[in-house]
């Protein structure tokens, strides 16, 4: 996570089913988001959502506002049932990246490394 005063970075990573079909069909939904879920996004403090795939894993950038909360996230996200329809929806496409808990989808990736060249 990279932080500043105004703002937060996350990556997250997931994968898809490994499904040719699926995933085109997972790809496209992205590309016509549903108002609902792009709303519930900046509702909760999201400023800008990416997501890269590579084969069938997924890598997902948030940055937020500095007082972003996945728990609040969540919360909303539970109470909000369009969020829950494109939850299940996605998740005929998804699967849990190995050694993930039950019911634990998109995981935060760990920072390892951090090189930057110096201003002289």
């Amino acid at each position: 996570m990279d932080s500043s005063a105004q703002s937060k970075t996350y990556y997250l990573a997931l994968d898809l089913k490994q499904d040719a079909e699926g995933i085109k069909t997972y790809e496209q939904y992205h590309q016509k988001v549903w108002p609902e879920i792009q709303d519930s996004l900046w509702q909760s403090g999201i400023l800008s959502c990416n997501i890269f795939r590579v084969e069938n894993r997924l890598f997902m950038v948030l940055v937020t506002q500095s007082d972003f909360s996945f728990n609040q996230k969540a919360s909303l996200d539970a109470n909000n049932p369009k969020v829950q329809e494109w939850e299940n929806l996605m998740w005929q496409y998804q699967q849990a990246i190995p050694n993930s808990k039950p019911g634990e989808k998109w995981r935060l990736l760990e920072p390892i490394c951090h090189l930057q060249k110096p201003i002289s």
